[in-house]
Order: structure tokens, then C-alpha cells, then sequence
């Protein structure tokens, strides 16, 4: 079965920071993009970051940029996201998210997601 498991999340203050992991079973990343999204309540879900299959493309969301960083690795079937300088309008749960290809692409053609993992950013 294919999946992708998110974790790292949790309570942290302003300021703070977290390292999210999304962990891909059943089938190996290495041929795959990969997104990372959040919804917060009573929001629509946005896209945050992804990775090319490379690990040479990277795209931010403006609300982002500076702050997160994303990486990959294939060796590990894992990809990650570093959030420093976190704030409290980043309270959301984040999911990752996979496409077969090559680069980062809209969120609607993303094939596999997971379950997500609760981010909450509060003093």
C-alpha cells in the first residue's frame, strides 16, 4: 500500500522552531515531487513548499520564503521541512503530498497525501 506518513509536529512558542518529516512507504520518492500544504481552520488549504525529484528546484510560499527550507532524501525515502522563525498565523495542519514527475506542479494533480500532522505556534 502506498503511503505517506507526516510527523514532527507539535506545540511550539513564536519564534520557534520545527522540523516536519513526511516518510513515503510502499513505493520510493525518488521518481516523485514533493509538496507540503496546510489548512488552518476555517481556511482553505494552501501550498506551502516542494521539491523538485531532483532536490535541485525549490519553490516557497511568499508567507514562507526566508523561513522554511525543504529538502529530500532518496536514501532515506524521506523529505523534510525546517520551519525556524515560526509565528502564529503558521498554526495549521500540514500535509505532504506526492506527483510522479519531475517538477514542482499545481496542487490538484498531486496523487498520493497524508494524513497530515498539527502545527500550532502559540505563546
Amino acid at each position: 500500500q502506498l503511503q505517506l506518513v507526516e510527523s514532527g509536529g507539535g506545540l511550539v512558542q513564536p519564534g520557534g522552531s520545527l522540523r516536519l518529516s513526511c516518510a513515503a512507504s510502499g513505493f520510493t520518492l525518488d521518481y516523485y515531487v514533493i509538496g507540503w500544504f496546510r489548512q488552518a481552520p476555517g481556511k482553505e488549504r494552501e501550498g506551502v513548499s516542494c521539491i523538485s525529484r531532483s532536490g535541485g528546484s525549490t519553490n516557497y510560499a511568499d508567507s514562507v520564503k526566508g523561513r522554511f527550507t525543504i529538502s529530500r532524501d532518496n536514501a532515506k525515502n524521506t523529505v523534510y521541512l525546517q520551519m525556524n522563525s515560526l509565528k502564529p498565523e503558521d498554526t495549521a495542519v500540514y500535509y505532504c503530498a506526492a506527483v510522479f514527475g519531475d517538477v514542482c506542479t499545481s496542487e490538484w494533480k498531486y496523487r498520493y497525501w497524508g494524513q497530515g500532522t498539527q502545527v500550532t505556534v502559540s505563546s
